[in-house]
C-alpha cells in the first residue's frame, strides 16, 4: 500500500485526498454495492496479504516494509477524513499501487479488495482491540505450544497466514546434534537462524528452512534474519537440557 512513500509523505498525500473533489470521488467509490464488506474476512485477508509490510495495531501486524497505517491516518482523521473516505483511499491504493513501490498489483481483487479496505477503515488509528468475532478472526501469532525436539529434529514452523512470527516462540530440546527445521507455507519470505549454530535458507510457499548443529545445555535465541522481521518480533527461545 504505497510502500515507497515516507510516513510524512503518505500523511500529506492522505490529507490532500481528504479535501475537495478527490475526497468526494473516493467516498462515492466506497459507496458501491461491493463495499457492503465482511470485516472478518477483511481482517483475515489484511493479516495474510498486507500484515508483513504494514503496522496496524488492531490487526496486531508489525510489518516494516510499508508505512505504518495507524500513524499515516492519525492527522487526516483529526483533519476530518471520515471512515468512508479512508475506505476509498485504501481501496484506491489496492487497485492502483505506486508503480515505484514494492506493493504488487492486484494483491487482492473484487470483493476481497473491498473487504480489506473496509477493515482497514474500521480499525486504523484506533486504540484497544477488536470486539467479538472480529477480535477472534485471526489466531494470535506465536502463541502455540512449545515445539519439542524428537529424535534429533526440532520443527518450528512460521505462521501460515504470513504474519511475522513463528507458530510458537518456545522450543525444547536435549543436548547433542539437533536439526532445526522451519516450514513456511506463506508467500512472505522467512528463514530460521541461531547465531553461532546455523542459518537456514530463505523460503516461501511450502519451503523448509533448516540447518543442523550440536547443542550443549543452555538457552538459545532463534529468529528470522529477513530484514525487519526480527525487529517486528519474529524470534523465540530454545531451551536445551
Amino acid at each position: 500500500m504505497g510502500a515507497v512513500l515516507s510516513r510524512s509523505g503518505l500523511r500529506a498525500a492522505v490529507a490532500l485526498l481528504a479535501v475537495g473533489a478527490g475526497a468526494t470521488a473516493l467516498s462515492a467509490c466506497s459507496a458501491r454495492p461491493g463495499a457492503n464488506a465482511n470485516l472478518i474476512a477483511g481482517k483475515q485477508l489484511f493479516v495474510s496479504k498486507c500484515g508483513s509490510c504494514h503496522v496496524l495495531g488492531r490487526a496486531q501486524t508489525k510489518g516494516t516494509t510499508g508505512p505504518n497505517l495507524d500513524e499515516a491516518f492519525q492527522q487526516p482523521i483529526r483533519d476530518g477524513l471520515g471512515r468512508s473516505g479512508i475506505r476509498g483511499v485504501v481501496h484506491g491504493w489496492i487497485l492502483h499501487p505506486n508503480s515505484q513501490g514494492v506493493m504488487p498489483p492486484k494483491v487482492v481483487t473484487g470483493q476481497k479488495a473491498y473487504n480489506v479496505a473496509a477493515y482497514v477503515a474500521y480499525a486504523v488509528a484506533k486504540s484497544g482491540t477488536d470486539p467479538g468475532r472480529i477480535g477472534t478472526a485471526v489466531k494470535q501469532a506465536g502463541g502455540g505450544k512449545p515445539a519439542v525436539e524428537k529424535a534429533g529434529a526440532l520443527e518450528i514452523d512460521t505462521d501460515p497466514t504470513g504474519q511475522l512470527a513463528y507458530v510458537t516462540d518456545q522450543g525444547q530440546g536435549t543436548s547433542g546434534k539437533i536439526t532445526i527445521k522451519s516450514q513456511n507455507k506463506s508467500g512472505t519470505p522467512h528463514d530460521i537462524v541461531i547465531d553461532g549454530k546455523g542459518k537456514g535458507q530463505v523460503v516461501t510457499n511450502g519451503g523448509v528452512s533448516q540447518f543442523s548443529a550440536t547443542f550443549a545445555p543452555g538457552s538459545y535465541t532463534f529468529y528470522c534474519s529477513v530484514p525487519g522481521h526480527r525487529a517486528a518480533g519474529m524470534q523465540g527461545k530454545l531451551v536445551v537440557k
